[in-house]
């Protein structure tokens, strides 16, 4: 039916990136921001946050005591648990408008974390069945609390910031800041300054994230690519330069996570 654990921080910071599942998370303590496709949030304890199918999203300025649940519903999971009609009938939609972060109620936030644990500790005893009844009951419980929470406002991401973003995730964008300031529509000096308030990391750093995601999808097990041309395909121009980075946001270097996913 899906997924369910306990993420801490790590002090690593990840791509922008989407997935097929809807997600959702629920801040157990500390405080983040999170981009979501142009919006920007702020999370923090007992917030409640929607991530659709259709929507890119990248968490990033986690506090050292950062804590929160992550689940996952398999679209099929969806569709079946939610009714087409309703007000949970938007958890069935793959990119729906308007924003989906709640900061819910002291009394509804425990519940939501129990109901969390609870399919947590299922899925790893291998109680299936039962985790999957609570998954689903998390979910629609979790809608619940949500629709009654007050709505917060979400920060706009500048449409330059947007931009910039956009040329950085195509395969084997420039390396120099000129062209990414082209594309934005902004000078290089202001781009740079907007682009690390609104997300928190440098030009370089998020397109050497995005070069990493690329990386991990081309590469996958490992099987049947060569590390160093897999580097290099998705935009790296050195091996140093690709383990240096890899080292710094996977916290480990790249043959020791192969032996770590092949144990």
């Amino acid at each position: 039916y899906g997924a369910v654990w306990l993420y801490r921080a790590t002090g690593r910071r990840f791509p922008m990136h989407r997935h097929d599942e809807l997600e959702l998370n629920l801040v157990l303590d500390g405080a983040a921001g999170y981009i979501v496709n142009d919006r920007r949030y702020t999370l923090r304890h007992r917030s409640l946050l929607w991530l659709f199918p259709g929507q890119e999203h990248m968490l990033l300025d986690q506090s050292q005591d950062f804590q929160m649940w992550i689940v996952i519903v398999r679209p099929r999971i969806v569709r079946r648990s939610c009714p087409a009609c309703g007000g949970a009938a938007v958890l069935r939609q793959a990119n729906p408008r308007g924003d989906f972060c709640r900061v819910v109620p002291l009394e509804a936030a425990a519940r939501l974390a129990a109901l969390a644990a609870e399919a947590s500790q299922g899925y790893a005893h291998g109680a299936i069945p039962l985790a999957n009844a609570v998954l689903v009951h998390a979910i629609l419980a979790a809608w619940a609390a949500y629709d009654e929470a007050p709505a917060l406002a979400a920060e706009s991401v500048h449409p330059a910031v947007r931009r910039a973003a956009d040329y950085l995730r195509q395969p084997n964008p420039s390396d120099a800041l000129e062209p990414v300031a082209a594309q934005a529509g902004l000078s290089a000096s202001r781009l740079s300054h907007l682009f690390h308030a609104q997300t928190g990391l440098t030009l370089t750093a998020y397109r050497n994230r995005q070069r990493l995601e690329r990386f991990l999808h081309l590469y996958g097990a490992g099987h049947t690519r060569d590390m160093l041309s897999t580097a290099l395909t998705a935009g790296f121009g050195s091996y140093p330069q690709f383990h240096r980075v890899f080292k710094q946001l996977m916290g480990c270097g790249p043959r020791e996570y192969q032996r770590q996913r092949w144990r």
